[in-house]
């Protein structure tokens, strides 16, 4: 089964201009939705988007979050770190939004394929510490040295619910980073888990392998892992105790297994940056099932 919302995408790209060209030169398409190359932050120095003369940006970053949250997780990294600079874009987020127009215009026909399976609820998991760090504005904007997180929950193999977002605090390190996305992406797997049992409760079949409501957990950092399998305080992360330190109970109880992954193998990595073509492609296959 697949699903995929043509119309919106083609509605996008044509208040971005890359439909209806009534001239021989075809607008060229990428691979990618985003630049490894370039961090995109409030670029202050550039002009401003000129909305009269070019598209209209809030209105084609909403259509493209509604677009990623409901068939296409591929271009969820590439769309939030567009989304930020909504109040006051640049012609460089101008720029970048037309990249992942590029891209859509490559994958129109393209959406989410489901291939049920019997792996029951996993999470996948993953943290860029300070990806979007810039020296250039990091004096008058703190936030470039936030990290970046994504997530992805699946049931039966199937992705059910995914993210891509800045951490609310700085992260002192890759593995408190790790943690802290940990954390965040348990908020939304144990409602799940709990419905699920609910359900199980009442009748209703549902995937449980062991026999009982069970979630596996993706992660390649072993810190993080450690940090949560093991209830001992540290010096250094003393702090992340009463804020995310929420779901070690649920570890304790052994209903919820974390597992570690190579970070070539996490699929989270889609969620975090912008990758290279090889690499984006290959954990495309994986999130997408294209």
């Amino acid at each position: 089964m697949e699903w995929s919302q043509p119309t919106l995408t083609n509605s996008i790209l044509k208040d971005l201009g890359l439909v209806d060209v009534k001239t021989s030169n075809q607008p060229t398409t990428r691979t990618t939705p985003s630049l490894t190359t370039v961090i995109l932050t409030s670029h202050d120095e550039e002009p401003n988007h000129d909305e009269s003369k070019s598209f209209n940006y809030r209105q084609v970053i909403g259509k493209l979050l509604y677009l990623e949250k409901s068939t296409r997780p591929d271009i969820a990294c590439a769309v939030h770190q567009c989304a930020r600079f909504s109040a006051n874009p640049k012609t460089k987020h101008a720029e970048a939004v037309k990249r992942i127009g590029r891209y859509l215009l490559a994958t129109k026909d393209k959406g989410l394929i489901m291939k049920p399976d019997k792996s029951g609820l996993e999470c996948w998991v993953d943290s860029a510490h300070a990806s979007e760090w810039s020296n250039k504005t990091a004096s008058n904007d703190p936030c470039t040295a936030r990290s970046r997180m994504g997530y992805v929950i699946r049931y039966a193999g199937c992705p059910m619910h995914w993210a891509s977002k800045m951490q609310t605090e700085i992260a002192l390190s890759t593995t408190e980073a790790e943690y802290i996305a940990l954390s965040q992406s348990m908020r939304e797997v144990l409602p799940i888990m709990w419905l699920l049992q609910e359900a199980h409760d009442h009748g209703i079949p549902v995937l449980t392998n062991p026999p009982k409501i069970h979630c596996k957990v993706f992660e390649d950092n072993a810190g993080a892992i450690e940090i949560a399998k093991v209830p001992k305080m540290r010096p250094r992360t003393k702090h992340l105790n009463i804020k995310y330190h929420h779901f070690r109970e649920e570890v304790k109880k052994g209903t919820v297994s974390i597992y570690h992954v190579g970070t070539k193998d996490q699929i989270a990595d889609i969620f975090t940056k912008p990758l290279d073509e090889s690499l984006f492609k290959s954990l495309r296959v994986k999130v997408m099932g294209w």
